[in-house]
């Protein structure tokens, strides 16, 4: 066949014809991008600050938008995937896509998780969408760390404790109420009372990293974020990587019935800032990012402000730099790598490991992740010596342990206690025993992940390693206490809800097997063989602990109260 010879100028103009008016992709709106440009400021434009810039967004408009999301993008040098695929991952971000209607200028979250379900959050939520109208949206949240206050709500950014339809409404008619929690320590005070000088002393040489470090192995702490990995073995690990090294403080408890690190920080932040320092110092840390969830927006106030006092001061002189970012709702961030990813401006998905993050943490540097309570307890510890704190403990077991208690006893909230202690002793010396007119049925000891049992299994002693042949575990000792008004079927119903809920959804036996598992446990009677199965392979193929330990409650339920589900 004889094709028809077109010459080489038409070709060209032909060409020139076809070409792209405008880059792949979205347009991207000049007013949307002098929008971004006007919020972000001088601030940099470095991928790792994407949620950072997208909380601008979502505190200034309400919404992320299509159109800010994609001069978001470009600002940032970006691809719009990169930014979509962030933003949609986090709870607290509500992304708008084009043609939708954006949702109501204000939010009202109620807690749903089991302390607040048991105070009636569900009631709350029944009642207020009525109440407040179409101007105000009303959903269910996920533990916002105020279980001691059940029923907690958060009205935009202001939590209402002890939560009434009264009170919501009172919060939404008069706006965020300043609170200064009793006892709160500024900079100012707690340097007046000796505070600081402890890290002078280390910085000055008159302490010695080695003998340090060998305190903090003799006092036996823990990590008491949930893992229980020795400290001061941790700060031995690090510091012998090859550097430069940084440091992840973990402020994100999202475990259901924890609110330890909230209380601690509202009232002592400098003990904890301290103690963050001279870790820093002895493992030869070069920067800190201190992330700290998005529920916590009076800390997060507090803690910037007194961190500007404390940059100000001589004391920083030689210190590594201090960098506060913000979560963005999503439980599994506490989760050590998961909460690494979301730091470097990502979804906060687990790594795989190893390597670990020791080796191969933030931003691929050896990194010392600590949580908030850990570092709170090293000044303590370096002043009082490491046999101090082992002194504490009972049923042969050493050191302190705060407890959040939660649930049906007359006066919930952090005890600090010896550990070891049992929760008959807890809720009868510390808790004032279980409110009037109800009986002591059972307790989660470790949180939505630490399992469930009866109250007939009262004496075993809280603390690390003493639980898991229960099928147990302390974690971050949050506890909570369900009297004769509960069963422990509706409560593991609602930690299963949790876990599909935050599932981050990147391995499939967490993600189906969380789905599937909160559909067979709100079935009237459950499918025993089909849940065992799920409970096997969620355990032995998920890629963290959420999926790992999601099935603990469950597991629970069908061991220790089988008559409920008879």
């Amino acid at each position: 066949m004889n094709y028809p010879v077109i010459p080489i100028a038409v070709l060209e103009v032909s060409s020139k014809q076809r070409k792209r008016q405008a880059p792949k992709g979205r347009r991207v709106d000049p007013v949307a991008l002098a929008d971004v440009q006007r919020l972000l400021g001088t601030e940099s434009r470095q991928a790792d600050l994407l949620i950072e810039h997208l909380h601008k967004l979502q505190d200034h408009f309400g919404h992320l938008s299509a159109a800010h999301l994609a001069a978001l993008a470009q600002e940032m040098r970006l691809a719009q995937t990169e930014v979509y695929e962030v933003a949609t991952f986090y709870h607290h971000f509500d992304v708008v896509k084009e043609g939708e209607a954006a949702p109501a200028p204000l939010t009202v979250r109620v807690c749903d998780g089991l302390s607040c379900e048991m105070a009636g959050a569900q009631d709350l939520l029944a009642k207020l969408p009525g109440l407040l109208g179409r101007d105000i949206r009303v959903i269910a949240a996920p533990c916002i760390g105020r279980c001691e206050q059940a029923p907690a709500a958060v009205v935009g950014q202001n939590p209402v404790p002890n939560a009434t339809c009264e009170a919501v409404m009172a919060t939404v008619a008069t706006g965020a109420v300043k609170h200064v929690p009793e006892g709160f320590v500024d900079f100012a005070a707690y340097q007046a009372a000796g505070g600081y000088a402890l890290l002078q002393q280390c910085v000055s040489g008159e302490k010695d990293v080695e003998a340090v470090i060998k305190i903090m192995e003799d006092s036996g702490l823990r990590g008491l974020g949930g893992a229980g990995f020795p400290s001061g073995r941790k700060w031995r690990i690090v510091k012998a990587e090859k550097g430069p090294r940084l440091m992840a403080v973990n402020i994100d408890e999202g475990e259901p019935g924890t609110f330890k690190d909230r209380v601690y920080l509202e009232r002592d932040p400098h003990r904890f800032l301290e103690g963050m320092l001279i870790a820093a110092w002895a493992v030869g840390i070069e920067t800190i990012y201190i992330y700290l969830r998005d529920e916590y927006h009076g800390c997060r106030s507090m803690l910037e402000a007194e961190l500007i006092k404390l940059r100000a001061s001589p004391l920083m002189a030689g210190m590594p730099a201090v960098e506060l970012r913000r979560g963005a709702g999503a439980y599994i961030c506490g989760e050590e790598s998961a909460m690494i990813e979301s730091i470097e401006g990502k979804r906060g998905m687990p790594r795989l490991r190893p390597p670990y993050v020791a080796q191969v943490g933030l931003f691929g540097r050896p990194t010392l992740e600590h949580n908030f309570e850990t570092l709170y307890w090293v000044r303590d510890i370096l002043e009082k010596g490491g046999e101090w704190f082992a002194s504490h403990g009972r049923n042969e077991r050493k050191g302190l342990r705060s407890f959040s208690v939660s649930g049906r006893v007359k006066v919930p909230g952090v005890k600090l206690a010896p550990a070891g202690i049992t929760i008959r002793e807890l809720i009868e010396e510390f808790c004032g025993g279980m409110l009037d007119g109800q009986t002591f049925y059972a307790y989660l000891p470790g949180g939505a992940s630490g399992g469930i049992l009866p109250a007939t299994m009262g004496d075993i002693p809280l603390d690390f390693d003493t639980l898991q042949p229960y099928g147990c575990f302390i974690g971050s000792a949050a506890v909570m206490v369900l009297s004769d008004k509960d069963t422990a079927t509706d409560a593991a119903r609602n930690m299963m809800r949790f876990f599909h809920h935050e599932s981050c959804g990147q391995c499939t036996p967490c993600r189906v097997g969380t789905a599937k598992a909160a559909h067979l446990m709100a079935q009237p009677k459950w499918d025993l063989p089909l849940l065992a199965d799920l409970s096997l392979v969620m355990r032995d193929a998920s890629i963290c602990g959420l999926g790992q330990a999601a099935p603990n409650p469950m597991d629970c339920v069908v061991k220790y109260f089988p008559h409920e589900l008879a």
